[in-house]
């Protein structure tokens, strides 16, 4: 199969039948790209109604760990769904619901004991920490970064500020939430501005941090940024909640991305490639900060039975060889969009760490252009940031896809 191959400029007639269907009949909310109707996927290449067959270096937003229908997923998931499909984990039990937890446990840093909630989605598994947090430690007031994303759902969307649009008119928000910038800057604000002049640190029940923002702009912090926000919150008993939600299960070379810094969160949360596509998240926290009773929180479907069998099986693939391959192709990746940042000066930054890399050109119309004249040549991206283009395929991509995907990028911009 060659990929990519497109027979007809997107999107053909097949395409658009479809697009206007669902135009007529979904809530305008959904924020569509470009004009993409997937058929099916298999690997690094999707599909679209028509026949033409993409690049897929975005993995739906970095959810595609293991890459489209992996036969190990595929197997795990029908052998579940042939058992049973759904029991509710929150009232019953059953296996790969244990297993799963287990699994988590043992893989969060840290050698402390740990708790797991599971939930559907990342939005859902800050939620879950929001109130934990504000649970155990018995304080109200939450830190986030600016430009951070954690979701959209009310409480997870009081800590996104990455863009006006995602907050407006959905007021009033969570009160008591505090934003300062990401990096240096904001930690000196926190220290010298909020603590003094809007919340004691006594007040304070959590700062949640993306160890690597995503949505922000694929921006990795200074090297003692985590370090010491780590050691502000330790020393005033503050949790520190690590959002993983893209940076986790190996994207960045590691399988979460706060263990480049050696940082262990006393809230984890995770979600997108942890199951390889199926809707499942996880909020993950030290056992002796898990004091919550039964019934504090709950979720019909989360750890739902067919995504923790999927879970399993993704894991499984992403601890033996996939996270290794994220770090070798991940550098590679970066060396050959760093090559082509010193050919072409409407790039202006190219950064990252493993399979998460973002690059930043000069203006945010050109990277509108450029993204949608990949898709049209047949590699799939997306954006982010104010200015930026995320590479974030899944842990599956070859050099040669790499290459393949450098060269289309390099002519349409």
């Amino acid at each position: 199969m060659k990929i990519p191959n497109i027979k007809i400029k997107p999107p053909g007639p097949k395409a658009q039948a479809i697009i206007d269907r669902d135009e007529r009949y979904t809530a305008p909310a959904y924020g569509r790209v470009y004009p993409l109707v997937v058929k099916q996927g298999k690997g690094m290449a999707i599909e679209d109604v028509d026949g033409n067959i993409f690049l897929d270096f975005m993995a739906g937003i970095a959810v595609a760990s293991t890459g489209h229908a992996h036969p190990q997923v595929v197997k795990a998931i029908q052998e579940q769904a042939l058992k049973f499909l759904h029991f509710c984990g929150s009232d019953f039990y059953y296996e790969p619901m244990a297993l799963l937890c287990e699994k988590l446990s043992r893989l969060a840093p840290g050698s402390s004991a740990k708790k797991v909630f599971l939930t559907n989605s990342g939005t859902e598994a800050v939620e879950a920490a929001i109130k934990l947090a504000r649970y155990s430690t018995k304080r109200t007031h939450l830190i986030a970064f600016l430009d951070s994303f954690h979701g959209r759902t009310l409480g997870a969307l009081s800590l996104t500020a990455s863009r006006s649009s995602h907050r407006a008119h959905f007021g009033p928000l969570l009160p008591d939430v505090h934003h300062v910038p990401y990096g240096m800057e904001g930690l000196d604000a926190l220290e010298n501005k909020i603590f003094r002049h809007e919340a004691a640190p006594d007040e304070v029940a959590a700062v949640f941090v993306e160890p690597i923002q995503g949505e922000g702009g694929y921006v990795v912090p200074p090297p003692d940024f985590l370090h010491r926000l780590a050691e502000i919150c330790r020393r005033h008993g503050i949790l520190l909640v690590a959002d993983e939600i893209q940076t986790g299960f190996g994207r960045t070379g590691k399988m979460f991305a706060c263990e480049h810094w050696g940082i262990v969160p006393d809230i984890l949360c995770v979600a997108k490639g942890i199951a390889s596509g199926l809707p499942l998240g996880a909020m993950i926290a030290r056992g002796d900060i898990s004091t919550w009773k039964p019934g504090n929180h709950g979720s019909t479907f989360g750890g739902n039975p067919v995504a923790c069998a999927a879970a399993l099986a993704t894991i499984e693939l992403i601890e033996n060889g996939l996270m290794a391959n994220a770090a070798e192709v991940g550098n590679y990746l970066k060396e050959r969009l760093a090559q082509l940042k010193n050919k072409h000066p409407a790039i202006r930054d190219v950064r990252g760490m493993g399979l998460m890399v973002g690059v930043e050109l000069t203006e945010a119309e050109l990277r509108n252009r450029v993204v949608r004249s990949a898709f049209e040549n047949g590699l799939l991206l997306l954006g982010c940031g104010e200015s930026a283009i995320r590479f974030c395929p899944p842990l599956i991509v070859t050099n040669n896809d790499v290459d393949v995907a450098v060269e289309i990028f390099a002519a349409v911009l």
